[in-house]
């Protein structure tokens, strides 16, 4: 495994450091084919106007491994785009990490009988799956290692072969072996599911063209993998697609949908999102209405094509009861299983889902940050990463909007400080956040952009109430009937709306194309996942830029957060100003806050 220990190349866009950052000039002149290189080895982690950031971890390591590559094709391509020498040792440790994928596996007993599987599994679905898996493993030191884990005493018994397992711990023993440092070489079957004809359509039901985008066919294939040249493998057409919000991840699962052709269950975050997806299904899919079922609060059918929501899945009648609607999970033979924010995943979800790796998974996010650092959940639950892209890559080709992103600080009034002052740590954030100062900014910064199509979005209702009730607009909460949401929603999108007010409700999944420009009021201490998913509101490409505001109390813990969630923006690419809104003394409080109206 030969190392790059001599040349220096200046027109090269990789800088290769120690510490398994890799560094890539997004200006030099191969930086495009670096890019694609080295993303299924590395982790993108920012990606700002000039330099992007990668990080080279263990599961990173470990996805490679699983889609075939070695350490010599890590090496090998970083020595084609390194600017500098490699640091000595980085090599051998890539070695390392990368042996022990493969050394568990996880396999039917017909499979280990037969000598059958491989890298890449290599063994057609069956329809009668077994009751039980085996974990093997050719090395005695691992297995014993295995056997000495506490964590996986309940899951596992001992054989010859090395442990049976019920096939309903299949996730739950890769998950716990993740954590141990041990990825499992899953070539165990997977059930076909019961067949449905699912075709893309040329033209949408308004007669504009469909066509698919280059990098949604990418990110499609991507999680696929070997089963389109070899139909039933194992080990392909499971994982995790990350686009931006407005890219069309939509697209993604029903491209997945069409080429698995099989019946189909997609879990979303809320019944509008819910009904966008049957809307989107009987637009751009031969399917059928009688097809495509609702499994909600409001309605619960069950059809090939089934989409529900978590909060239905995770309901239960108190906190000691059996959660009723995971029945949901076998009422059909699916083939397929669409986790939409998969990032959102909740815990009992996490637990079916872990039951139910005999059937294909796919999960789209724009992004994967947890605030409960939960990820790994998702890499061995839902399936690795497999399709990543930077958000301005997508706004540099025009398939998003380009963003601007304002702080605006606002001081709180006199009568406030004191209060302040002595406050609790969690109150002194509420005070900041429902400084009523900020009600005359959300006045000012809508009248100033007239012709924008506005979201004011917060975390409080009654800050959010008495917005609504000052701009004489309509507002959308948890208490919102859904029958009312949706006509507020389809208000807006015809334009006999200007603005809606909108509570944490409308982080997700909503599709209000027209959206230009967001007020952020206030938000969940400084959540960088739910900053992604406000700003993806107002993404959609169109005729303009995108504005995005978020109003800071200057001088308090907001600021704190704020950082944060300012860190996260940049570290995507997008340009963040802050600016203070002044109100000098003996004006009234509609004053107009400093440059913000020369950005309109």
């Amino acid at each position: 495994m030969a190392v790059n220990s001599m040349r220096q190349v200046p027109e090269n866009p990789l800088i290769v450091q120690s510490d398994r950052t890799l560094l890539l000039d997004v200006h030099a002149a191969r930086a495009e084919q670096a890019r694609a290189e080295i993303l299924p080895f590395a982790e993108l982690e920012k990606s700002p106007e000039h330099i992007h950031t990668y990080h080279i971890t263990p599961l990173s390591l470990w996805n490679a491994a699983s889609a075939g590559f070695s350490p010599a094709d890590v090496v090998r391509v970083l020595n084609e785009y390194t600017r500098y020498p490699i640091p000595s040792g980085i090599a051998e440790s890539f070695s390392d990490t990368m042996s022990r994928y493969g050394k568990i596996r996880l396999v039917s007993e017909a499979q280990l009988a037969g000598g059958e599987g491989g890298a890449n599994g290599g063994v057609a679905n069956s329809d009668a799956m077994p009751d039980e898996l085996l974990l093997t493993a050719a090395d005695e030191a691992v297995l014993a290692e295995i056997e000495a884990a506490k964590s996986l005493e309940k899951y596992l018994t001992k054989t010859p072969l090395g442990f049976s397992l019920r096939l309903t711990d299949r996730g739950s023993v890769k998950r716990e072996l993740i954590r141990m440092g041990w990825p499992v070489q899953d070539e165990a079957p997977f059930v076909p599911g019961e067949p449905l004809d699912i075709t893309l359509k040329t033209s949408c039901g308004s007669g504009r063209p469909f066509d698919i985008r280059d990098y949604q066919l990418e990110a499609a294939r991507s999680v696929l993998g070997t089963l389109e040249s070899t139909p039933g493998a194992p080990g392909t057409g499971y994982g995790v697609v990350v686009m931006p919000c407005g890219s069309g991840k939509t697209i993604v699962g029903m491209l997945m949908m069409s080429l698995l052709k099989t019946n189909t269950l997609i879990l979303t975050t809320n019944v509008a999102a819910v009904h966008q997806w049957i809307e989107e299904l009987l637009d751009k899919t031969a399917l059928t209405s009688e097809q495509i079922a609702e499994y909600t609060g409001d309605c619960k059918s069950v059809a090939p094509v089934t989409v529900a929501t978590y909060q239905i899945i995770t309901w239960r009648p108190d906190k000691d009861a059996d959660f009723p609607h995971f029945k949901l999970f076998r009422e059909r033979p699916w083939g397929l299983i669409i986790y939409d924010e998969v990032h959102l995943l909740p815990a009992p979800v996490f637990r079916v889902t872990a039951e139910l790796q005999a059937v294909r998974r796919l999960g789209l996010t724009a992004t994967l940050v947890r605030e409960d650092n939960a990820e790994d959940a998702v890499f061995s639950l839902v399936g690795p990463k497999r399709y990543d892209v930077p958000w301005k890559d997508l706004e540099t080709k025009g398939w998003i909007a380009q963003a601007l992103c304002t702080e605006i600080r606002i001081d709180i009034p006199e009568k406030m400080k004191i209060p302040y002052a002595v406050a609790s740590p969690r109150e002194k954030y509420r005070l900041a956040s429902e400084n009523p100062l900020k009600d005359e900014a959300v006045l000012q910064l809508a009248a100033n952009h007239r012709e924008d199509q506005i979201l004011v979005i917060g975390q409080y209702i009654k800050q959010l109430e008495n917005l609504a009730r000052l701009l004489g607009v309509p507002i959308i909460t948890g208490k919102t009937a859904n029958s009312e949401r949706e006509q507020i929603y389809r208000s807006f999108k015809k334009g006999e709306l200007r603005i809606i007010v909108v509570s944490k409700v409308a982080n997700f999944a909503i599709d209000l194309p027209d959206a230009s420009m967001a007020i952020q009021v206030s938000g969940a201490f400084g959540s960088r996942q739910e900053e992604a998913q406000r700003l993806g509101r107002i993404l959609r490409p169109k005729n303009r830029n995108s504005l995005f505001f978020t109003l800071v109390s200057r001088y308090t813990v907001e600021e704190e957060f704020a950082a944060n969630r300012q860190k996260f923006l940049a570290e995507q690419g997008y340009k963040y100003s802050i600016q203070h809104w002044a109100i000098p003394a003996g004006l009234p409080a509609a004053a107009v806050p400093s440059g913000v109206e020369a950005q309109g």
